[in-house]
């Protein structure tokens, strides 16, 4: 697989979580409150993971599968990590973000180092979503499109 259609599968796939995601979070966030985000997420990225994957399967199929799904999740995790981190930082998402804390947790007493270590380990949360998930939904969404015969 050529650098190419490594960016243009993370774009794909970046492009269709998005999408699924959105559609993903008016269904479970009014059900599930703060754990439909989670579950929205997890969803979005596996069933987008798994188109891209039957779509670019066939360029996965010329070398090495393992190796073509380990580029493109690699560089899906470090959008996702980057997207995280700005959506962290947007001024009009981290009320939420905190109001969101604030329910699940105590935190009258926490110190700056304490939301920086809160945030850090939900940057790192969707980095191990998107590793993971995305292995999966690429690895069975390759799988399901047989290589064509010669």
């Amino acid at each position: 697989m050529k650098f190419g259609d490594v960016v243009t599968a993370v774009a794909s796939l970046v492009v269709i979580t998005l999408l699924l995601d959105s559609v993903l979070l008016a269904i479970f966030v009014p059900v599930m409150s703060t754990g439909g985000t989670n579950v929205a997420g997890i969803l979005s990225t596996l069933v987008a993971s798994l188109i891209v994957g039957y779509v670019f399967a066939l360029k996965m199929q010329e070398e090495s599968k393992r190796a073509a799904i380990g580029r493109i999740v690699v560089l899906f995790t470090v959008v996702s990590m980057f997207a995280t981190m700005a959506f962290i930082a947007n001024p009009l998402a981290s009320p939420a973000v905190k109001e969101s804390m604030d329910t699940m947790f105590s935190t009258s007493g926490w110190t700056n180092y304490d939301w920086f270590d809160a945030m850090f380990m939900l940057v790192a949360l969707n980095v191990v979503i998107a590793l993971v998930f995305g292995f999966i939904g690429l690895y069975a969404g390759s799988m399901l499109r047989k290589p064509k015969k010669s």
